[in-house]
């Protein structure tokens, strides 16, 4: 009888060690609460990122550009003589008013490309060609040195120093001749923008003397200058020579030394 109490423990003590063998290992998931699931966003949007380039605030609009730049258009026209409205309205053309993609990836305001000697930051952006090398600047303002510093140290552009002081017009004029652009049109889009939002008033703030409005603003105007033609004219501002002839009413090919011709359509 004692034999079959001790055999009925031994099996029953069996029995239960075996259950216990087979049950499975359960790992608990810790569920993340709304607390913590801040704490995991704010860590990962701290985590490195690349590098962006240091920009000021991008102007949003032409008026609230020149706001921006105007008085460093003037302090650079003290120091090297290029009219503060050819620097405002270049600056407005090349970088769309500081929208263009370029503008913000790079700070470059005039569209400067690397060109052979440069040793700073570059991009590639396409332009003429397909992934041409721009200039990158850490801020806006050594864009519009740069820019001072390209124009004076060129000996193609010498002839715009001779200029009268604040003379737009001439310098539209002499920036194309000279191939700072392969638009035809770009002295016009420098003359239009100077005098529609009168960038020339701070010429003549930085040269001490009245300011004089342009009047007729919807019209650009070329000087004949020996040498001038109705062809080689109309080539410079993108028009056709009947179309010259049309907008001034001109009867004949024939111009005169000191003629005013309007050259916008």
């Amino acid at each position: 009888m004692k034999l079959k109490v001790v055999l009925i423990c031994l099996l029953t003590i069996g029995f239960l060690s075996s259950c216990n063998s087979k049950k499975k290992v359960v790992h608990s998931k810790h569920k993340i609460q709304p607390t913590e699931k801040k704490a995991v966003a704010s860590v990962e949007k701290s985590a490195p990122t690349e590098k962006a380039i240091e920009t000021k605030s991008i102007a949003t609009s032409t008026i609230e550009y020149i706001n921006t730049y105007k008085d460093e258009a003037m302090k650079e026209m003290r120091e090297f003589k290029i009219p503060a409205s050819i620097k405002l309205a270049q600056g407005i053309i090349e970088s769309s008013s500081g929208n263009s993609d370029l503008t913000k990836r790079s700070n470059n305001h005039f569209g400067i490309k690397c060109h052979k000697g440069w040793e700073g930051e570059h991009t590639l952006h396409d332009d003429d060609e397909k992934g041409e090398c721009f200039r990158v600047y850490k801020d806006p303002l050594i864009s519009f040195r740069d820019h001072s510093l390209f124009l004076t140290t060129r000996s193609r552009y010498a002839n715009l120093f001779k200029l009268k002081d604040g003379d737009y017009v001439g310098w539209a004029q002499g920036l194309s001749e000279a191939g700072y652009a392969t638009d035809r049109r770009y002295p016009a889009k420098l003359i239009g923008l100077i005098e529609k939002y009168d960038l020339h008033k701070y010429d003549a703030e930085v040269l001490g003397i009245p300011f004089k409005k342009v009047e007729n603003m919807s019209l650009a105007q070329h000087i004949v200058v020996k040498g001038d033609t109705l062809y080689n004219i109309s080539k410079r501002y993108g028009l056709s020579v009947e179309e010259l002839k049309k907008i001034n009413a001109l009867a004949s090919n024939e111009i005169s030394i000191g003629q005013e011709l309007n050259v916008t359509k």
